[in-house]
């Protein structure tokens, strides 16, 4: 896992400022500022391997004199960034956010020159520790436990090859795949499997639960012959199963939930596994009757409401077509939804300003 980095801890000094000149009132040059600048093809791991004590420190502005009463500003410093970055302060204050390239956020202001008012005295600029966390921006973030078959229903989809193994954590690390549809790509990101207990930050907890924040939509994948983490662990079925997933959500981060949603239930080629779709169509259609099988404190508030249901099988290829199809719909219903929300807003304006 710590060959993915996705939080960094940096010093930010903005520069000092440069002399005023007393004898003919001359001010010193502004000290540079530091800007974290947000750039394509840029990871933290990056920063990390590149600026190992990670200080980044602007110049010092120029001093006043006799050729230049008006001292020039130091230089600033720029550090590129990933997008999707927020930045905090050591309180855990979001105070800035990076989400598209060329965004910049002013990490340190540098000092003001030495003048009348500071008796031309230079002043030092803004230091800070701030801390650099990223949530992988993607239109479709897949959630299920263990062993569900995310990482393999990523490979059939998309053009990403993460590890497959049979054992409790398959995936140690976040993965981004594109689906290549025929006028333009769309991005999934793969998340390692939750267990039970991961809002409390148990297994990778709260270091992928974030991640699911930014996607614009939710895809749950479940294994119908249902789940079950080892021999301690309780046996689930898929529905109890998606009811489970929902609370994590939910005690993560209550507006996950509220996420457009859509349901990929996986093994299909297995035996009984057409039993137990029927089973759990109906448990679907009236989950309120059902949720009597869950003890009362594994039970969500509000239960997840699927745009669709496609019954899949990552290893004989059965509704993966579909499931892309599925996809690329309700990704286009939505962007068209918010379009026509900002075209509202845009008419609302332009009513009000007349």
């Amino acid at each position: 896992y710590s060959n993915f980095v996705d939080n960094l801890r940096v010093y930010v000094r903005g520069g000092t400022g440069g002399m005023g000149y007393p004898n003919l009132g001359g001010e010193g040059g502004r000290g540079g500022d530091v800007w974290f600048v947000a750039r394509e093809r840029t990871t933290l791991k990056s920063i990390r391997e590149k600026y190992p004590h990670k200080r980044f420190v602007a110049g010092t502005g120029a001093n006043s004199s006799v050729k230049a009463l008006k001292g020039e500003k130091g230089k600033d410093r720029e550090v590129h960034v990933p997008l999707g970055i927020s930045v905090l302060d050591d309180d855990g204050k979001q105070i800035g956010e990076l989400n598209a390239a060329g965004e910049r956020f002013l990490a340190a202001r540098g000092g003001l020159g030495g003048s009348l008012a500071t008796n031309f005295l230079p002043c030092k600029g803004q230091r800070r520790t701030v801390h650099l966390d990223l949530k992988l921006i993607a239109d479709v973030g897949l959630v299920g436990f263990p062993n569900a078959g995310k990482s393999s229903l990523l490979s059939k989809i998309s053009h990403a090859k993460p590890e497959i193994a049979n054992y409790a954590f398959t995936t140690i690390q976040p993965e981004l795949g594109k689906i290549m549809y025929a006028d333009y790509k769309q991005v999934v990101a793969d998340l390692p499997g939750l267990i039970e207990g991961a809002h409390a930050n148990k297994g990778m907890g709260h270091k992928f639960l974030k991640h699911v924040e930014r996607t614009k939509q939710l895809l749950l994948v479940v294994d119908i012959s249902g789940f079950q983490l080892s021999v301690k662990s309780q046996f689930r079925t898929a529905f109890e199963t998606i009811l489970l997933l929902t609370k994590e959500l939910e005690l993560y981060k209550e507006e996950l939930v509220t996420k457009p949603a859509l349901l990929a239930i996986n093994k299909m080629d297995l035996p009984c596994a057409k039993d137990n779709l029927d089973e759990l169509m109906t448990q679907l259609e009236n989950p309120q009757d059902f949720l009597h099988l869950l003890e009362e404190e594994m039970i969500p508030a509000n239960t997840l409401e699927f745009r669709e249901v496609i019954p899949i099988s990552t290893y004989t290829g059965e509704g993966i077509e579909e499931l892309k199809t599925c996809l690329r719909k309700s990704i286009d219903e939505q962007a068209e939804q918010v379009n026509e929300e900002y075209r509202k807003k845009k008419l609302l304006l332009l009513q009000t300003s007349k």
